[in-house]
């Protein structure tokens, strides 16, 4: 497994686009070779913008008949060797997350870009956050994803290329966490002449399931290489044998899976922090309302209150170390999401200070006045 530089698709240089269009100028950044999908608002216009540009640099599209037969398609293409995406939003989630299982258990390295809003079921094709908690536990078994929450149009294209080497390197599919309040927006998007990407290991001859690094990611082979490959969603040995009788080798297949993600939790979660030098109070937010946070607390320090910003960059494998240790510094901490309160468990499970919530979930995003309001209050 190796990192490589390689030179930007497009030319170096400030663009005014829109995140969806980021989404898709990122997955050809990192050199995304697949692509299926079916429409749904609102990552409707990745799809429509990716049935241009994939053709253009040689890379497949393909619109399916649904989201299942998408992210399956995907899991395939993984195989098959390149690098493969697929896009949704909430209900379309919840028809992948079967999908999703499958590419977790035979270690199927993909992108998958959710667009979340307001739900239930089709709920308000708007905007909102309600797919977090999802992102986590949708599918069944309880082995850990990766989730990111991009808050800007720079970061759903610095996000998605991010997306797909952590996809390479940690062998699993990597969720973007959108919204429709960030792939509706249009922003200012900085390209650089290069990017950073990493290639998956391949070792001939090794087991494809099985290792014993520190890392506890397996080489890597494809079909059509030459390897003797058997791919089960089934419990498997380190060769791809079916054990499904064998409590030994579902034991240290679960846990190699667990542990390839949740012993590199430093290495993975990242949160970004604002004004926390001298905090007593913080706001903990993600994706488009860590936004509107940041601008209450910038309004807070103008009133004189001691306040300050955790942006979880990660959602998933949670930051756990880096949420305790606000929890050490901070007196209270405050979390506004756009739905009825999903990220506010693992942040109050990680400390042992007072946390207050703010929930909206009615199609509008949320308002600094919203947030500042709920700091005061919960202040007294």
């Amino acid at each position: 497994m190796a990192w490589r530089t390689d030179s930007s698709v497009i030319a170096p240089g400030r663009y005014y686009l829109s995140g969806a269009d980021a989404i898709v100028e990122g997955a050809v950044a990192a050199r995304c070779g697949y692509f299926a999908g079916y429409p749904i608002t609102p990552t409707t216009e990745v799809l429509e913008r990716i049935a241009v540009r994939f053709p253009e640099v040689g890379a497949s599209f393909m619109q399916m008949e649904d989201e299942i037969a998408s992210v399956c398609s995907c899991i395939g293409a993984s195989w098959a060797g390149v690098k493969s995406m697929t896009v949704t939003s909430g209900p379309g989630f919840s028809l992948m997350q079967e999908g999703i299982g499958h590419a977790v258990m035979t270690e199927a390295p993909m992108v998958v870009v959710d667009g979340q809003r307001a739900g239930p079921s089709t709920g308000q094709v708007t905007v909102g956050a309600g797919d977090v908690m999802q992102a986590r536990w949708g599918m069944h078994g309880g082995i850990p994803t990766i989730a990111l929450a991009p808050w800007s149009v720079q970061e759903l294209y610095d996000g998605t290329i991010h997306a797909f080497n952590l996809a390479e390197q940690y062998r699993l599919p990597v969720l973007v966490m959108a919204e429709a309040a960030t792939t509706h927006l249009n922003e200012v998007l900085e390209i650089g002449p290069e990017v950073n990407l990493f290639d998956r290991d391949k070792k001939p001859g090794a087991p494809p399931f099985g290792c014993d690094t520190s890392d506890g990611v397996p080489p890597m082979p494809s079909f059509g290489e030459g390897e003797k490959l058997l791919v089960t969603a089934s419990t498997h040995d380190a060769r791809g044998f079916r054990r499904t009788a064998d409590p030994a080798t579902e034991r240290t297949l679960t846990t190699r899976l667990y542990n390839k993600i949740m012993l590199h939790e430093s290495d993975i979660s990242e949160v970004e922090s604002y004004y926390m030098d001298d905090a007593e109070v913080a706001v903990v937010a993600y994706g488009f309302t860590a936004r509107s946070a940041l601008s209450a607390v910038e309004q807070l320090r103008r009133e004189g209150m001691k306040a300050g910003m955790v942006r979880l960059k990660t959602l998933w494998p949670f930051p756990s170390q880096a949420i305790g240790e606000v929890g050490r510094q901070v007196k209270l901490i405050v979390v506004p999401e756009m739905n009825l309160g999903q990220m506010v468990y693992p942040v109050t499970a990680a400390v042992s200070c007072r946390v207050a919530q703010y929930n909206q979930m009615d199609g509008m995003v949320i308002y600094p006045s919203a947030i500042v309001e709920t700091v005061r209050r919960a202040a007294q």
